[in-house]
């Protein structure tokens, strides 16, 4: 006569510990995957959402404006704010 394999009482231990175990790699991968897919999708987001400000007026050359302005006078004090 073959013997059934029984479950005892520590056998049933492991294999709900064995679960658990699977069920909580199962839940970080998930939330991993999950983290990725948002943060993917936030820099798609940020690319297209890049703005050019074409209206605003940029600093002027050195040429435009006429040159350096002229040398101070070292006895003066710099001009305060």
């Amino acid at each position: 006569m073959k013997h059934l394999f029984l479950p005892t009482a520590n056998n049933l231990w492991l294999q709900w510990l064995g679960f658990i175990v699977f069920l909580v790699l199962f839940f970080v991968c998930l939330g991993g995957l999950i983290v990725w897919l948002q943060v993917r999708q936030a820099g798609k987001s940020k690319r297209k959402r890049r703005k050019h400000r074409h209206h605003r007026t940029i600093n002027p050359t050195l040429a435009q404006v006429g040159g350096l302005p002229p040398k101070r006078d070292p006895n003066l004090p710099p001009p305060g704010p």
